[in-house]
């Protein structure tokens, strides 16, 4: 799939959606490790950003909105509009990250 097809937007520039596929989405759950929760403990000490933190959320979006492409890609897509991203905890060190949005078919304009 093209990623300029991919936006947050709810259209495509210079693009016309000719069929709505229905939402797809990409969903990950990770855990922090032993180390890398004692590392990023000792981060909050000195202050500012907390690389390890922001790595593993950083992969765990990456990981969600790629399995959410893969997904557009079996039902046909040829664009996806309205992404967007949740996370819960569902435990203590346990998060779930979700990438979704809408499957479209579109031609350019």
């Amino acid at each position: 799939m093209n990623r300029e097809l991919i936006t947050t937007a709810f259209e495509l520039p210079n693009h016309r959606i000719t069929r709505t596929l229905g939402v797809v989405r990409g969903i990950t759950v990770r855990s922090r490790s032993v180390l890398g929760t004692i590392g990023a403990t000792l981060q909050t000490l000195r202050g500012g950003n907390i690389t390890l933190l922001t790595e593993l959320c950083e992969t765990s979006r990456e990981e969600a909105y790629e399995i959410m492409i893969r997904h557009a890609t079996d039902v046909g897509a040829t664009g996806i509009v309205a992404v967007r991203y949740d996370a819960t905890e569902l435990m203590s060190g346990v998060t779930e990250v979700l990438c979704y949005g809408t499957a479209v078919i579109v031609e350019p304009q």
